[in-house]
């Protein structure tokens, strides 16, 4: 099985990890240059962290998806990025697991679409653990509960990712306890009509975020099949 370091970031600014991610795609890039002559593959990431309250608009997202003004987002002390990753605007904020996949996906396949589902299936065996059937909706990436009811769908994980030569960065976001009124002052995800939930708002009682963390790691180490290797920062 492929070892991957793993971290926990805790809570942490957007602009540090997106700063770190950079930082680690361009260190399994520079590796990738020179394993034919080293023979040895670089070691993939796995961050977890949860971010202070903050937007995050995609490369080709529409900024009239945000609903108020850099003023009022001030004010509620949201920040506010572009980012170089794929999808449309999302929140970020407490009671949120953001998970980071630095992976080389020269390891695994080099199929961004096949990436896409992996991630998928690693929320959806987690949010069973919990008597929730998360499923996919055509056409859209994330993880949806009753995506075929068209008065009923809800999305509970957003995902936006980059690839450069086959090595990926930003990932996704699971509601866990996560505050859903941010989500009503954008177009979450570009999508219209369309509710946001969180594991507390179906369950009905706030869930044990370390609880969470424990069951995702497990399922992206059987769906990924590679073993965790936990390490702090510095030490990989």
């Amino acid at each position: 099985m492929k070892k991957v370091y793993f971290t926990d970031l805790g809570l942490k600014s957007y602009k540090d990890v997106w700063d770190l991610q950079e930082r680690k795609l361009r260190h399994i890039v520079s590796q990738k240059m020179v394993e034919e002559e080293t023979g040895l593959l670089p070691v993939s990431h796995l961050f977890f962290t949860e971010h202070p309250a903050v937007y995050t608009l995609g490369r080709n997202g529409n900024e009239q998806h945000v609903l108020i003004s850099g003023d009022e987002l001030a004010k509620k002390g949201i920040e506010y990025f572009h980012t170089n990753r794929g999808g449309d605007i999302t929140f970020h904020g407490p009671g949120q697991l953001v998970g980071y996949p630095i992976f080389d996906l020269s390891q695994f396949k080099t199929d961004v679409g096949w990436y896409l589902r992996q991630l998928e299936e690693v929320v959806i065996r987690t949010l069973s653990d919990y008597g929730i059937s998360g499923d996919r909706s055509k056409g859209e990436t994330g993880v949806w509960i009753d995506p075929q009811n068209p008065h009923r769908a809800r999305k509970i994980c957003a995902m936006g990712i980059r690839c450069s030569r086959w090595v990926s960065m930003h990932g996704l976001a699971l509601n866990i306890n996560t505050n859903l009124q941010y989500f009503n002052f954008i177009i979450p995800c570009g999508i219209q009509n369309k509710q946001v939930t969180s594991l507390q708002q179906e369950l009905g009682r706030w869930i044990n975020e370390d609880e969470v963390k424990q069951k995702m790691k497990y399922y992206f180490e059987e769906v990924f099949e590679i073993k965790l290797e936990e390490v702090a920062m510095g030490d990989e």
